[in-house]
């Protein structure tokens, strides 16, 4: 997209000339190190940047910045993203990665939507089945020869040739649903099986989730209410064959601290649960959105 391309190369000049003044003298291979992470963190910023004003507003609470320079995402990596919509985090993604990396998309498979009842009409499952199509359709209206090329599959079932082409897998704000529907089909065990299986060897599995409260009853922080304990979500991970290679407070919320009864819809931007009250809704956006633990794992 040529106006993420304009404010990129001059952010990148100004980033690389700044590294070098300052590297000078020192260690070669240290000094192109911090200078690509310098032009990096430039572009990504311009990217951002460049976002329209919906998406920005949400940056104080989903830090797409930070986040993603956790998970150690870089300009020509190929990077699957789960539930992904047109901005977070598909759209940064292709702008970002650029026309040698890829962006995946993958959705829940069609065996888990029909456990989330209420939405998940026979008519609304009937048009979820055409997802890969319709996604990667509405992708394709802002991808250009600039950005990363787009491709998508759902979870439980991985093509073959996408085995082993993966830097990285983004699981923000899904994992909740994978366990809250584990005991009813295995979809959690599932999904990380293809992540590992997309995964080259040392890719990373990022994981951004909404943080349950350590003290909450287990079954009050299956997900049901959007909510998973941290130490539940590195258990199973670690349980899969992932290591625990950092974790982040990033995303943190200390204003929010749910009790077992609290959803976290009941928070922004949703706010589901205090449209017709004033009052509560200004004591739901004093909060915030939630609480997230943000979590790096390697594939072993």
């Amino acid at each position: 997209m040529k106006n993420i391309l304009l404010i990129g190369a001059a952010c990148m000049a100004l980033a690389a000339c700044s590294t070098v003044d300052d590297l000078m003298g020192g260690d070669d291979a240290a000094a192109k190190a911090a200078e690509a992470a310098a032009a990096n963190s430039a572009k990504l910023a311009a990217v951002l940047e460049a976002q329209d004003d919906d998406a920005k507003a949400r940056y104080q609470y989903r830090n797409p910045q930070a986040t993603l320079e956790f998970f150690g995402i870089e300009p020509g990596m190929t990077v699957v993203d789960s539930l992904p919509g047109k901005v977070w985090y598909a759209g940064i993604l292709s702008d970002y990665l650029g026309p040698k990396g890829k962006v995946i998309g993958v959705d829940y498979s069609m065996e888990m939507w029909p456990l989330f009842g209420g939405f998940a009409t026979e008519e609304w499952l009937a048009k979820r089945a055409d997802w890969k199509s319709t996604w990667l359709a509405d992708m394709a209206e802002g991808v250009d020869a600039d950005d990363a090329p787009v491709d998508a599959f759902v979870y439980g079932s991985l093509p073959e040739d996408m085995h082993g082409t993966a830097d990285a897998v983004l699981m923000v704000r899904a994992a909740h649903h994978f366990n809250r529907f584990e005991d009813e089909g295995g979809f959690f065990t599932q999904a990380l099986t293809d992540v590992s299986n997309v995964l080259k060897d040392g890719g990373t599995l990022g994981i951004v989730q909404h943080r349950a409260p350590e003290g909450n009853s287990d079954e009050a922080s299956e997900g049901d209410n959007g909510y998973v304990k941290q130490s539940r979500i590195i258990t199973f991970v670690e349980a899969a064959g992932f290591e625990l290679v950092e974790s982040s407070e990033i995303n943190a919320n200390p204003k929010d601290a749910p009790s077992d009864s609290d959803i976290v819809w009941r928070l922004p931007p949703t706010l589901g649960t205090s449209r017709d009250n004033e009052e509560l809704r200004a004591e739901m956006q004093a909060i915030g959105e939630s609480d997230r633990m943000t979590l790096k794992f390697r594939k072993q």
